[in-house]
């Protein structure tokens, strides 16, 4: 992996990171601004598209805000460069606290699993993402042998 790979893995994980911890604000220095903020675009499993960066923190503070408790593991983390961009997939497997404030009757933990793909850009000579993609992974049912 070269340098410039390794530091756009880096910036993905922290990205992460950033939204186990509930830092918006580290969040928000990782996604593009300037002329490419209203160009951002993320789409969370299940949502619509969002665009422009106003929206797509909005929706971080959102989920943050209704998450008492999230962690991820990232496997098949792929790491592309053409030139200034720099495309990453992994596939995000989360684990998250549900209990009485998330609707159940007591306390335990969901699990569940998306791909993902993150494109950055080299912003003023700095990685920033540009577009985030999550789409889940369908787990099978007890017994089922295919989709």
């Amino acid at each position: 992996m070269s340098p410039a790979q390794a530091e756009v893995r880096d910036l993905n994980l922290a990205l992460w990171t950033a939204v186990e911890e509930g830092d918006l604000d580290r969040l928000g220095a990782i996604w593009a601004d300037g002329p490419e903020a209203e160009s951002i675009t993320c789409v969370h499993p299940g949502w619509p598209v969002l665009r422009g960066r106003t929206e797509v923190l909005r929706s971080y503070a959102l989920i943050m805000a209704n998450t008492s408790y999230v962690q991820f593991f990232l496997t098949d983390v792929q790491v592309t460069l053409d030139g200034e961009v720099a495309i990453l997939s992994c596939t995000a497997s989360l684990l998250t606290g549900m209990g009485e404030e998330d609707g159940g009757d007591e306390a335990g933990f969901a699990g569940g699993q998306a791909v993902v793909t993150n494109i950055f850009r080299r912003q003023r000579g700095e990685w920033r993402l540009w577009l985030h993609h999550a789409s889940p992974v369908l787990a099978e049912a007890d017994g089922d042998d295919e989709l």
